[in-house]
């Protein structure tokens, strides 16, 4: 990757033997212009003097500029700051300052972050434009200017502008390295023609300032899923950080191979990804589930494969878990339950768990399948069933850590709860003293899991119960009005709209005491 080097210019040795400094406001676009149009291309000594002694400052500013850009759009960055384009524009031709590599490194960078990875109009697909030329300008002069002369002859017999001909350069030189890597894929075992470790390192670093670019994605792409034999990572985490950005950003289309790839091989890019979908959910409202499902299928991280999360951990769970109820009869739902919590409390009970992580891990694991815990309590309330396995998962969920028998102590107060409210099931007129036992229970309960796993049982009861349709107003309003369980009745509401929407077997009555129930809470809110 010698052809990315530029050469340090002479004036090195002048700035570092000049002891005089001037005082420059930072980020002060004005002065930088004024300075540059000043500067022009540097054809004079005394304007070449002025470069060498202003250029650690000019360099803090370009970093600085950076640093701002990279956090918004190239629409905002033009309309915040203005005079920038102009700016990059007459110091990438000034050979003094191009020529420290350090800068001509990082006005690469600025140019990128004003590049738009989907122009709109006219306007923006100009500056685009504009920006491939400036950009193959700087990544060829460092190996060109020496020969400019007699290479200006060649491309014009060839019938190329320069800006054109580099363009076409940069292409080939992408397209060759796509080549190696791809056949390099399958050569590992011809050490002579193997590309060393270094040599991709040094490919993924030359990335870094062009990643947004789409005549680059061959390239990110074949880096992504290139590993080489090498036990170790060999690609820059810089560059893995700035892939993972740029897609999350959407400022790059990726395949979801490449994607994946990128996950697998650098953990905090999978955490920054899952960080940025729950940032994502957070914002949205808790009544739109449709919107929920939306965000997180354009993720990617469903699609996810789950070995990646869990690569060691309890694969029977996992292969029950991964059965989704749509895939199986609602005959066979309460089966599949009951073997999901024989399989986890098997785990949990019968084995070592050495660590609070390794607790987290599985009960993380079971958390990614919530629809199989609110078809556990439908269950509950509506088949004939012995109700300790799916009591047992349910306390799992609410309460995954058993010190001071916190778990076996939740068990046993659903269970009180549950048997009261069978007595009651097929009772098809109640009032609200019918559940003032169970309410009480919510009410001065300290644990909040099993205040929110009661709260659960109570919820689906008054939706499934001959009479519970009765009291379902007085009931919410009073929980919500004398608990802090107001989110959580609202999140069971829309989950329990948004299954019956999807898997039917509910009539009309439920459904609309549903909507009204979640319009009535949402004024509130």
């Amino acid at each position: 990757m010698a052809w990315l080097e530029g050469p340090r210019m002479r004036f090195e040795g002048v700035h570092r033997g000049m002891a005089q400094d001037t005082t420059v406001p930072k980020l002060n676009f004005r002065f930088w212009l004024d300075k540059a149009i000043e500067w022009g291309q540097a054809t004079t000594s005394e304007s070449q003097k002025d470069v060498c002694l202003h250029l650690p400052q000019l360099l803090e500013f370009l970093h600085q500029t950076y640093e701002m850009l990279k956090r918004m759009n190239s629409i905002v960055a033009i309309q915040q700051f203005p005079l920038i384009g102009q700016l990059l524009g007459r110091l990438c031709w000034n050979p003094f300052v191009i020529g420290y590599d350090e800068s001509q490194k990082t006005l690469m960078w600025c140019l990128c972050c004003l590049y738009s990875s989907e122009p709109q109009n006219p306007v923006e697909l100009k500056a685009n434009s504009w920006i491939r030329s400036l950009l193959c300008h700087l990544l060829s002069s460092s190996k060109w200017e020496r020969i400019e002369a007699e290479t200006s002859t060649f491309i014009s017999a060839l019938g190329y502008t320069s800006a054109d001909y580099y363009g076409h350069l940069v292409e080939n030189i992408i397209s060759s390295l796509v080549t190696e890597l791809r056949g390099n894929q399958f050569n590992e075992l011809n050490i002579q023609g193997k590309i060393s470790v270094s040599r991709v390192n040094a490919m993924s670093l030359f990335c870094l300032p062009f990643v947004t670019l789409p005549d680059l994605t061959p390239l990110l792409e074949t880096l992504l899923v290139y590993h080489g034999g090498a036990s170790k990572e060999i690609l820059s985490s810089e560059f893995l950080e700035a892939v993972n950005d740029a897609f999350l950003k959407k400022k790059i289309s990726l395949s979801e191979s490449a994607i994946f790839s990128l996950w697998h091989r650098h953990l905090p890019s999978l955490e920054t990804a899952t960080l940025s979908l729950l940032d994502q959910l957070v914002s949205l409202q808790i009544n739109n589930l449709e919107k929920v499902a939306c965000v997180i299928k354009d993720s990617l991280l469903h699609k996810f494969p789950l070995k990646a999360y869990f690569p060691h951990h309890h694969q029977p769970l996992v292969i029950a878990l991964l059965r989704r109820p749509f895939e199986l009869p609602s005959t066979q739902w309460l089966q599949h339950l009951k073997h999901i919590s024989d399989t986890l409390k098997s785990i949990v009970e019968d084995t070592d768990i050495s660590s609070f992580a390794d607790l987290y891990e599985i009960w993380f694991l079971v958390a990614c399948f919530g629809e199989w815990l609110d078809i556990a309590v439908d269950q509950l309330m509506k088949a004939p069933v012995a109700p300790d396995a799916l009591l047992w998962l349910l306390s799992f969920y609410y309460c995954p850590q058993n010190e001071s028998q916190q778990r076996t102590q939740t068990m046993v107060e659903s269970q009180a709860v549950y048997s009261h409210l069978m007595m009651l099931y097929n009772h098809p007129v109640l009032s609200f003293g019918d559940l003032q036992a169970p309410v009480n229970n919510v009410a001065d309960t300290e644990q909040c899991h099993t205040q929110c796993l009661i709260t659960h049982l109570l919820t689906n009861f008054l939706f499934f119960s001959s009479g519970g349709h009765m009291i379902a107003q007085e009931f919410i309003s009073y929980i919500t009005e004398t608990t802090d369980m107001r989110k959580e009745v609202c999140s069971l509401l829309v989950r329990t709209a948004y299954r019956i929407k999807h898997n039917g077997g509910e009539n009309q009555r439920t459904v609309k005491l549903l909507n009204e129930l979640l319009q009535k809470l949402a004024v509130e809110v």
